[in-house]
């Protein structure tokens, strides 16, 4: 999370969307920066409207900060969560991205497949968007065209914490499956801005 004072502004970190990036540019310019521990990092929308906003309207006498957030296609940050933790060695030998997506849907799912959505993230818990502008991951150049329009400067985004290659091929029933699943995060990706 990336608090700009000034400018009103809340960056909310959504895993696996290049917040380390977006951290990595912007935490000089920010007035408060947390990316550590990742608890707090990606807090998320609810955490930050019940505990922060309200500190921050009140030490700005009553002000409102906007909200934003990236989000990523469903099966595509699912797959970077595969290519992250298979090259990290976090999952069993020889899981494969079909496998990975059988463990994310099983209730509950182990440890390696144990995730937190992007919809509880930033959704608003009742299917909407919780935040106050939401871009999509693969339009990240608007996201940063609004960063550097709200920000007055020129920002370069540098390339950090970017998963490693795998395959991640789905049968079809599978990818129907984790749609379903990820509903939730699809209605999220529909509605953001890209």
């Amino acid at each position: 999370m990336l608090i700009f004072w000034r400018e009103r502004l809340v960056f909310l970190a959504n895993t696996k969307t290049g917040s380390t990036s977006i951290e990595s540019a912007l935490e000089g310019l920010a007035d408060v920066s947390v990316t550590r521990p990742a608890a707090l990092k990606h807090g998320g929308v609810s955490a930050f409207r019940r505990h922060i906003a309200p500190y921050l309207a009140d030490l700005s006498g009553g002000g409102t900060f906007t909200t934003v957030a990236l989000v990523r296609e469903p099966i595509d940050w699912l797959g970077s969560w595969f290519r992250d933790r298979a090259g990290h060695g976090d999952l069993p030998r020889g899981m494969d991205f079909a496998g990975f997506g059988r463990a994310f849907l099983t209730d509950p799912p182990p440890a390696p497949a144990r995730l937190v959505t992007q919809a509880e993230i930033v959704g608003d818990g009742r299917g909407g968007v919780g935040v106050d502008d939401l871009f999509r991951h693969d339009a990240i150049d608007l996201f940063v065209q609004f960063l550097e329009d709200r920000l007055g400067c020129e920002i370069t985004l540098p390339r950090l914490n970017v998963s490693p290659a795998a395959p991640t091929d789905l049968p079809e029933d599978l990818r129907a499956a984790l749609d379903a699943r990820l509903a939730p995060d699809r209605a999220l990706y529909d509605a953001a801005r890209g």
